[in-house]
């Protein structure tokens, strides 16, 4: 599904407790445990779950880092006049508090060998892609993240695990792209990739891409949807979360948690549903991401939850609103004391991000 719109560049930042992200494979599912990356019948379940419709993917009615380079506001995506020139971004660098900081730069570095390109130079992605000592049929995984154009740049806005084992990983690369067509339009958008890895010598090599498919827009969505979609810098929305908010494929639960915690934060979203693994990942259990029922977090107030300078305090005080506006799987950096039995976890995979399910 294409995400792209029209951009102006005069605008500025526009289940079962077994289903839980810290249970099976250790702690978060991310900590131990052994790596299952690709289930047999894998490719056409993500179809299934990702592009269903929302009544027959929830079985009921309801709605669901690194440090980011700071882009000028040129940069933001816009929705109306149309902008003849393509932004300028900055670099996304790995935080010195990521877990294996090399595991994200290989998925990022990845991404925007196909997701950028220079004018006239798309098709020569699988050049690029090889140049980094990776396989160039990795392009042909690429979905959204390679749409029509003559040029297109590619920001980085948070690189999230969504597993981190010995010796296998995924990486949730979540990204905004500007994309120029031949008449010179530019129209913003942008995906979530959900990169999977495994460890290889000298570095970490990618088997497979996995790019966010957010389903089509609700003919109505609910009051907590158009809410979260009207909270603006309250609540920040990557591309691929926000058209999950707007699909209807979101429960309210997480809707209206997201709006109890903005009252008092300011808080960017990394991963609603779409982008992510469908299993808690090393597990078979699954995840509640794709059915609607989790968020992540990767700032807080302008803190990444990764960096080491964020006050525990801040992130502390997140999690126990996240339980205390209903979620009951909690997870981040901090394994805190308190809640109902487990509603707490930290693991290797939440060190970078404020994890919150809901039941229902």
């Amino acid at each position: 599904m294409s995400l792209l719109r029209e951009y102006s560049g005069d605008e500025g930042d526009a289940g079962a407790a077994g289903d839980a992200e810290s249970r099976g494979g250790g702690r978060g599912g991310g900590a131990t445990g052994g790596a299952r990356l690709v289930r047999a019948d894998g490719a056409l379940r993500r179809r299934a779950l990702l592009k269903a419709a929302p009544a027959a993917l929830l079985g009921v009615a309801g709605c669901a880092g690194g440090k980011p380079a700071t882009a000028p506001s040129s940069a933001r995506p816009g929705a109306s006049e149309t902008a003849r020139q393509l932004p300028t971004v900055g670099t996304w660098r790995p935080s010195p508090g990521d877990v294996q900081p090399d595991v994200k730069a290989r998925a990022v570095e990845l991404v925007r060998a196909i997701g950028a390109w220079p004018t006239g130079e798309r098709d020569a992605a699988m050049a690029r892609v090889g140049a980094l000592g990776l396989s160039p049929t990795l392009v042909d995984q690429a979905g959204a993240l390679r749409p029509g154009g003559t040029a297109a740049v590619l920001e980085v806005v948070d690189a999230q695990y969504g597993g981190i084992l010995a010796d296998a990983a995924s990486v949730l690369v979540v990204c905004r792209q500007w994309v120029q067509r031949a008449d010179g339009r530019v129209l913003a958008g942008g995906t979530t990739v959900d990169v999977r890895l495994r460890r290889a010598s000298p570095r970490w090599t990618v088997t497979a891409l996995h790019p966010a498919a957010p389903g089509a827009p609700a003919a109505a969505p609910g009051e907590a949807a158009r809410r979260v979609l009207a909270a603006g810098p309250a609540i920040e929305l990557p591309p691929a979360a926000a058209a999950d908010v707007r699909s209807g494929a979101v429960h309210t639960s997480v809707l209206e948690a997201l709006l109890e915690l903005s009252r008092k934060h300011r808080l960017a979203v990394s991963v609603v549903r779409s982008g992510h693994p469908l299993d808690v990942f090393g597990t078979d259990r699954p995840s509640d991401h794709p059915r609607g029922r989790a968020v992540d977090v990767w700032r807080i107030d302008g803190h990444a939850v990764v960096d080491p300078a964020t006050p525990r305090q801040l992130v502390e005080s997140v999690m126990r609103a996240a339980a205390a506006a209903g979620s009951y799987n909690v997870g981040g950096p901090f394994l805190l004391s308190g809640g109902t039995a487990d509603q707490f976890f930290s693991d290797a995979t939440h060190h970078d991000h404020v994890h919150m399910g809901f039941r229902t």
